[in-house]
């Protein structure tokens, strides 16, 4: 069993320990490949031995001082690391480590791992692997980039953090703001993975990820109260996880925002998100992206019916956008919200300008196939529902693309 083949193996229920003990032995031994080989081990024995011997009353503690015993055993089997094997002896003799400004443990392990030494792409893919337990395909995907470039890309920041001697260090007060684009980073897509899962091999929806990247992002609010981009995301996060419920359908089908049951989404949820964007408006300070973000959801979600929508808003708010996020993703929303205001031929002519940057990208595809549906061009149509279908890997998704093309005749 490999190591990005681990976080599969076990259940959701302990995913997260993953992160926590690979992050750990990374900071007690300074060596990422240690510490995910060790935690990979750990795992491995936990799968194979805990359906027969049943999960330990402590799976957390378990699997620490498995993946600690496997880390030194690796250490003593190796030579000139004779530094390192006096301090795995004193493994179990430790102190405790002081917590630094943040007394959540997972959230100090996210602060810790977005080192600024590294590039910004770099340390939040890292941290997506070590501690938001993302497999390396999911991070891939969450990028746009092919699965082998990401590999590559993980193991040059674990040698450029073994050569430079970065130390694992739990970060101060005035670490915070240098890490939080980072940190910020890392929790809105751990939440996007749970959103709309992106392999064919999980749950479409996984709470389990947006509620802690929820309970993550309300523990740095408290911590940075005043930061605009602090409570933006947490707006976003509220008012997308409170259409949750209505976004699969009972026969495992992707509903679309037009389609979904309005009288299904949580209120309590969106009532909070709807505040905080207020709060964010009355400071009259210039807004972030996910800011921007978060105001654009809370148009979708005031409006009672799809009919009510205010597209113009929309749009003018995407404006803002990219200004700040030139991205393609973001040109390719922004064109969505175009097809509604002056329609689908306005849009299609933005969304094809866009194929060089996103022709591996499913939702280029589908927004395509719908564009060209609206437009009557039913060949075309299906042709981009066929490539939507080819890579689109959630499988309520892939259900209603299936469906939409199957309608055309």
């Amino acid at each position: 069993m490999s190591v990005a083949d681990v976080p599969e193996a076990i259940t959701q229920a302990h995913h997260e320990e993953w992160a926590r003990v690979v992050a750990g032995l990374a900071r007690r031994f300074g060596d990422l490949d240690i510490a995910e080989e060790a935690a990979a081990e750990a795992f491995a024995i936990a799968v194979e031995r805990w359906p027969a011997d049943g999960v330990p009353p402590n799976p957390g503690a378990w699997l620490t001082v498995t993946a600690n015993r496997k880390a030194i055993d690796r250490i003593r089997r190796e030579s000139k690391r004779d530094d390192k094997h006096k301090e795995a002896q004193m493994v179990y003799d430790d102190p405790p480590e002081p917590l630094g400004a943040v007394d959540d443990e997972r959230l100090r392990l996210i602060f810790t791992c977005c080192h600024p030494a590294l590039a910004m792409d770099t340390r939040i893919a890292l941290t997506l692997r070590m501690v938001g337990g993302l497999t390396v395909p999911e991070i891939a995907r969450a990028f746009l980039v092919q699965e082998t470039t990401m590999g590559q890309r993980i193991t040059r920041a674990k040698a450029k953090i073994k050569a430079a001697r970065i130390p694992y260090r739990v970060p101060s007060a005035e670490d915070l703001p240098a890490r939080l684009t980072g940190v910020l980073t890392v929790l809105f897509l751990v939440f996007n993975e749970g959103y709309l899962a992106t392999g064919p091999d999980t749950d479409s929806v996984r709470h389990e990820l947006t509620a802690e990247a929820i309970r993550l992002t309300r523990l740095i609010r408290a911590l940075l109260p005043e930061d605009g981009e602090v409570a933006g995301l947490l707006a976003l996060m509220l008012l997308t996880e409170a259409r949750r419920t209505a976004r699969v359908s009972a026969s495992g089908e992707l509903v679309p925002l037009d389609q979904q049951n309005r009288g299904a989404w949580d209120a309590t949820m969106v009532a909070e998100g709807h505040r905080l964007v207020r709060e964010r408006l009355a400071t009259g300070m210039a807004p972030g992206r996910y800011q921007i973000l978060a105001a654009i959801n809370a148009v979708h979600t005031s409006a009672r019916d799809i009919r009510d929508t205010d597209w113009s808003q929309i749009v003018a708010l995407y404006d803002q956008l990219v200004h700040l996020d030139p991205t393609p993703i973001v040109a390719l929303n922004r064109a969505i919200a175009v097809a509604e205001l002056d329609g689908p031929d306005v849009a299609l002519a933005a969304v094809d300008s866009l194929e060089d940057k996103l022709a591996g990208y499913h939702a280029y595809h589908a927004t395509r196939a719908d564009l060209l549906r609206r437009l009557g061009r039913s060949q075309q149509s299906r042709s981009a529902y066929d490539k939507a279908i080819e890579l689109a890997g959630n499988t309520a998704e892939t259900a209603y693309l299936t469906r939409r093309r199957d309608q055309l005749g």
